[in-house]
């Protein structure tokens, strides 16, 4: 399916994401309401700029993901490098676990593509493990690239099986973070690198309730799916007031609250109408400066797909 190459500008609207959501470390991704805006305009200038804000700064694609997964992209699409133009307008935090990189390649890919004059369709599952590739796991890259929510696995013979999971609409999703981000290499560096055997098979355990408890929106299966047991309790600490809007969120109604991703973030599954004051009682222990807001899972990625 080809589109016409044209040297107007491209828009793109990416959703961010949430990923493990408990258990699924490193594998479940949920598309979340928090947004990245991207226009792209192809140039005849010297270098690549990417404008985040109002503020121009000037990138090299060994810098910057977006412009990794442009070039990525149109070679993908069979064209040759070009350098561009980016705006960019943001509202997902950066550092907080709700997947601003994985926004970024997704973005990147698509624009990359389409700025080639072909339609993301026809790449299908290439994109997805381009994204892989790009990001290094699959989950918050193929959350918003494909929509809704998704379980990504590496396969042994290099290539990528993903899941689409139903989500009930009768979950209402909260999320807060605090005002100081949490790196994803800082947070992975509070990781064991060994787990005990009690350890390793509870996760799965959990994992299959929690992706039942989705499916069926029913409250005893995310309160118990929800919980993890290789990577919570480590990263807790390096936030502070994590562990207290954690308990003060299912105080407030919460059917659950865990860490988003790698932190510093947290992500609550409550009633709908539960939402706010979860969303309150979240807030209220990460500090000042803290920010929350309720949110929806999007459904529908930066790759279109076939209906």
């Amino acid at each position: 399916m080809l589109m016409a190459v044209t040297d107007t500008p491209l828009s793109l609207r990416v959703a961010g994401s949430t990923s493990n959501l408990g258990p699924g470390f490193d594998c479940l991704g949920l598309c979340v309401s928090l947004f990245l805006d991207v226009s792209c305009e192809l140039t005849h200038d010297a270098a690549t700029r990417v404008e985040r804000r109002g503020e121009p700064v000037e990138v090299s694609a060994e810098q910057d993901l977006l412009v990794l997964a442009f070039q990525r992209g149109r070679a993908l699409a069979g064209a040759e490098p070009a350098t561009a133009r980016f705006l960019v307008d943001s509202e997902i935090p950066f550092g907080r676990g709700f997947g601003s990189s994985g926004a970024a390649v997704a973005a990147g890919l698509v624009l990359g593509v389409r700025s080639a004059g072909v339609d993301e369709r026809v790449l299908g599952h290439r994109l997805l493990t381009a994204g892989l590739a790009l990001e290094g796991h699959p989950d918050n890259v193929v959350a918003s690239l494909r929509g809704g929510c998704t379980l990504g696995v590496p396969l042994a013979s290099g290539g990528l099986e993903v899941l689409d999971i139903e989500v009930a609409p009768t979950i209402g999703w909260a999320v807060a973070w605090p005002a100081t981000p949490l790196p994803t290499p800082v947070a992975r560096r509070a990781l064991p690198t060994h787990v005990s055997l009690e350890d390793a098979v509870e996760n799965p355990r959990r994992l299959a309730l929690l992706l039942e408890g989705l499916r069926r929106g029913a409250p005893h299966l995310l309160t118990e799916g929800v919980q993890d047991r290789l990577h919570e309790r480590y990263r807790l600490p390096l936030i502070p007031g994590a562990a207290e809007a954690l308990a003060a969120g299912r105080a407030a109604g919460a059917y659950a609250v865990t860490l988003s991703g790698a932190g510093s973030g947290l992500i609550a599954l409550a009633p709908p109408h539960r939402v706010e004051a979860v969303v309150a009682a979240l807030v209220s222990h990460l500090g000042p400066g803290a920010t929350g807001r309720p949110v929806s899972c999007v459904p529908h990625g930066a790759a279109r797909r076939d209906s």
